[in-house]
């Protein structure tokens, strides 16, 4: 760190990503700052500087301070964790401790030991505190430790799903024998293999997945499984919107044996919505059929977009729909939560592959929503939009959600 980056932290104050403390306090409070900035995205812990940003200096001797951090980062972090070290002199003979901590930790959640407990802590603005359960397994499930997709459904059965959609995939999507509905035996059995559904405390319930794919009424059980869509007139929200629609019900849809759809999904709600608020070209072609093309977006764009919402959003945010708003200008899919962990925006766009919903990334790539080779944004929107209208795409993470923003 250059003297000048170190001048500009201190005069910015604390943040979520730095925090100020001298260094005679006691280890345990170091570890907590230490696993609640490595459990969000890194950052600074400067030795030596008062709460007000004024520089106190060192008590030890560098190489003692550096003894001391990094047996406090051995025993009173859980994992253990070697952050990088340094000393900038300030002012003359004061000296201040860097500890940098990486922004892309791999082994969340990391616990801070309070006492004789390991407590997982998180940064909020200035402050840490002990995380909440649901902050928990958001941490958990970066770390790909937890699969919330395989996670069961409390109080859910095999009667909560439908079987029409379930029959409609094993038979005619994966294309292999199943037993009737009425057999409940023989698909709890079939739906246990395939992860569907699993047992607790002696009896199945379905997986999240499942019911977020399959449900009869998934929001009955998971409040967050959904769409909030808005057409506004003008370029920023405004309560006169042209159209609004909550789109509910299981993410895919019911085929016939023809293939055609009976019942749409969560993903053709969401194209339909979007198809009926935009602008279309429309003509006969040779052959004397209608042919259509959306004037304002690619629909190949538009569509992967909706399907990675729906694939890779954070379901453990609960309460909180994905949300698309058509603009005069420009269209945008807001998808709750943060990206994985070891994903970024720079990655995205170049065809990194990873996902926290294996499961419901699996089924969509079966009913070929997904590419297996992980370059839909690559390919279907970064250069869709590219040769559509001559425009970037915005891919933006901020807080605890994930924004791409298509313009007209």
């Amino acid at each position: 760190m250059l003297k000048t980056e170190l001048s500009e932290l201190l005069r910015n104050g604390e943040s979520s990503g730095v925090e100020f403390k001298r260094d005679d306090i006691h280890p345990e409070s170091l570890a907590k700052e230490m696993a609640a900035l490595l459990n969000i995205r890194g950052g600074h812990v400067l030795l030596g500087v008062e709460d007000d940003g004024t520089v106190s200096g060192l008590t030890r001797a560098a190489d003692k301070a550096e003894e001391w951090v990094m047996e406090a980062c051995r025993q009173h972090v859980q994992p253990s964790v070697i952050p990088y070290w340094e000393t900038l002199p300030f002012n003359g003979s004061r000296v201040v401790g860097v500890i940098t901590l990486p922004a892309e930790a791999p082994d969340k959640p990391y616990k801070a030991k309070q006492g004789k407990a390991w407590v997982t802590m998180v940064r909020v603005g200035t402050t840490s505190r002990h995380a909440t359960r649901e902050e928990e397994a958001r941490l958990y499930q970066a770390s790909g430790l937890m699969r919330y997709d395989l996670k069961g459904v409390p109080g859910s059965s095999l009667q909560d799903l439908d079987g029409r959609r379930l029959e409609n995939y094993f038979r005619h999507v994966r294309q292999q024998t199943c037993p009737p509905w009425s057999d409940e035996g023989a698909w709890t059995q079939l739906l246990i293999n395939t992860d569907f559904m699993l047992t607790s405390s002696g009896r199945a319930i379905p997986t999240t997945g499942a019911v977020l794919l399959f449900g009869k009424r998934p929001n009955r059980f998971l409040p967050q499984a959904g769409l909030t869509a808005t057409a506004y007139s003008g370029k920023e929200k405004d309560y006169a919107a042209r159209d609004r629609s909550t789109l509910r019900g299981p993410i895919v849809p019911l085929y016939s044996d023809n293939d055609e759809i009976l019942e749409h999904g969560l993903i053709d709600q969401a194209m339909d919505f979007v198809r009926r608020n935009t602008a279309m070209d429309s003509w006969i072609d040779p052959n004397g059929r209608r042919q259509d093309r959306w004037r304002e977006y690619p629909l190949e764009a538009v569509r992967e977009t909706v399907v990675n919402a729906i694939a890779h959003r954070d379901y453990t945010v609960l309460v909180t729909d994905i949300e698309i708003s058509l603009f005069g200008d420009r269209l945008e899919v807001v998808s709750p939560g943060r990206l994985p962990n070891t994903v970024t925006v720079e990655k995205m766009k170049q065809g990194y592959r990873a996902t926290r919903n294996e499961l419901i990334k699996e089924v969509l790539r079966d009913y070929r929503f997904i590419e297996a080779t992980g370059l839909g944004v690559p390919r279907k929107i970064i250069r869709g939009m590219w040769e559509h209208n001559g425009t970037e795409p915005d891919l933006i993470e901020s807080d605890e959600r994930f924004l791409v923003r298509l313009r007209a």
